[in-house]
């Protein structure tokens, strides 16, 4: 097992990274964070030291419990599986088969949700398909698209923005993010 704090490879504005630094922050993970800037020097994950890290070249990458993960819903998943609570994932098999299809669409191939909604995504507690949810309406909204076709989605997003753990890990909150784009 690793010693010390987990530490997470993250660049502010990367939705992944983000919907990772929600999960941390909702299973009061104290970690580390490495700012990767995808802009800088031609970006910074394409250095020698990333990528002997991270192959892929990109972020998040999480080290952790003697382990480096990839990808933000395979490291959703393993503090899921290490960290069980609160849970992200619901204990029914329906909904939890829900949350992953939600979570995938988002993250693999972003399409408009379908109204299986309760207070979030899912039912009432958040789920890993929350923690798509938000980073990607920020980027459409930052992107200047009109989410007035999607009540749904704009209606969820509200009610996770006012959550602690979606607050403390946003971009503008972040110890990479600039000076001119803080909160």
């Amino acid at each position: 097992m690793q010693a010390g704090k987990p530490i997470l490879y993250s660049y502010f504005r990367s939705s992944c990274s983000w919907r990772v630094r929600i999960a941390l922050a909702l299973k009061g993970i104290d970690y580390e964070t490495v700012p990767i800037n995808l802009i800088k020097d031609g970006g910074q994950q394409f250095s020698k030291d990333f990528q002997a890290l991270n192959p892929m070249k990109q972020v998040p990458t999480l080290k952790i419990d003697g382990i480096t993960i990839h990808q933000s819903l395979a490291i959703i998943e393993y503090l899921e599986e290490m960290r069980p609570t609160p849970r992200l994932l619901p204990q029914d098999p329906k909904k939890r088969a829900s949350v992953r299809m939600i979570s995938d669409l988002i993250a693999g191939g972003i399409q408009p949700l379908q109204s299986t909604a309760g207070i979030y995504c899912v039912g009432d507690e958040v789920t890993m398909a929350d923690l798509c949810l938000v980073p990607q309406v920020a980027n459409a909204e930052r992107f200047k698209v009109d989410l007035t076709p999607y009540p749904t989605i704009s209606s969820i997003n509200k009610r996770l923005l006012v959550l602690e753990a979606f607050q403390v890990s946003h971009p503008c909150r972040q110890p990479d993010t600039p000076t001119e784009l803080r909160a």
